[in-house]
Formats: structure tokens, sequence, C-alpha cells
């Protein structure tokens, strides 16, 4: 069976850099959210740190609140 183009989006991964500009904040910004709870916790393999699409724009969608 195929996989959907939502379903698609969901799973895609993407990283530091992209996530920093579509926040349109720096890197440094994007890893301090991080450390703070601010950011939902990305995935890591090994030294590569990635997060899902599907998971971050819901949690823009619903205002960038931080992580308790």
């Amino acid at each position: 069976m195929a996989a959907s183009s939502d379903q698609l989006d969901d799973l895609q991964m993407i990283s530091a850099d992209d996530l920093a500009a579509i926040l349109k904040i720096s890197k440094r910004t994007l890893w301090r959210l991080l450390s703070s709870k601010g950011l939902p916790e990305p995935t890591r393999f090994g030294k590569c740190v990635r997060w899902r699409r599907g998971i971050m724009e819901q949690w823009i969608d619903k205002g960038c609140q931080p992580i308790s």
C-alpha cells in the first residue's frame, strides 16, 4: 500500500539549519530553546539531529508553546 503525501510530509525530517530558517532565528537560539525545553525533542541519529516536519508544523500552529 502506498503512503499518502500527508503521511510522507509527517515523516520528513528537517535539520537544525532548516528549522532555524523556518522559525527565523539563529541556530544558536535554536539550541538554547532546545536546552530550555522550548522546543519539542528531536530525533537523534548518532551526531545527526532532526525534527519531524509534521510535529514541528503542529507546534508552530499551536503558537510555539514551551514544552512542559
